[in-house]
């Protein structure tokens, strides 16, 4: 089941923290970095942001969350882990799936942008499948080089 998560709730901000920092280790491994920035993110950042969570509820535990930021023309992903108890089970195509659907179809949102690390190549893979397309790459200060990838005329 996918639902919205009301991040300023200290329980559900903790369950989203934790999804992140066990997604977001394997994913530091997978790219090389010892200095992942998403894992430097807080409970109380994620209890302050601006952006809205969505999450897979699979055996009563939080097992993925999208996070999105939605303008009148773009949908933004934020970010996109799956807990590693549940990898390979369809998790983050389906969260995809939802966002798509919900939000593109029925506004007028154009596009979607995401972007991750050049090296992840299984994230890439599932956006390619999604149909987004590289339009961009640079190495930020981190030194983690990424990729910028976008959907266009979604509607």
């Amino acid at each position: 089941m996918i639902a919205k998560l009301d991040s300023t709730n200290d329980s559900i901000a903790k369950q989203i923290y934790t999804t992140f920092q066990r997604s977001y280790t394997i994913e530091a491994q997978l790219i090389g970095s010892l200095n992942f920035p998403p894992l430097s993110r807080t409970v109380n950042n994620i209890k302050n942001s601006t952006t809205v969570f969505y999450g897979y509820i699979a055996e009563e535990c939080l097992a993925g969350v999208i996070e999105l930021a939605i303008t009148s023309k773009q949908l933004e992903i934020n970010s996109l882990t799956v807990d590693p108890d549940h990898f390979r089970k369809g998790i983050a195509d389906k969260l995809i799936d939802y966002v798509l659907n919900s939000f593109v179809a029925p506004t007028n949102i154009t596009t979607a942008v995401v972007e991750t690390a050049v090296l992840n190549g299984p994230a890439i893979k599932l956006y390619k499948k999604h149909g987004f397309v590289e339009f961009k790459r640079w190495t930020p200060d981190h030194g983690i080089e990424k990729l910028a990838m976008l959907a266009e005329n979604l509607n």
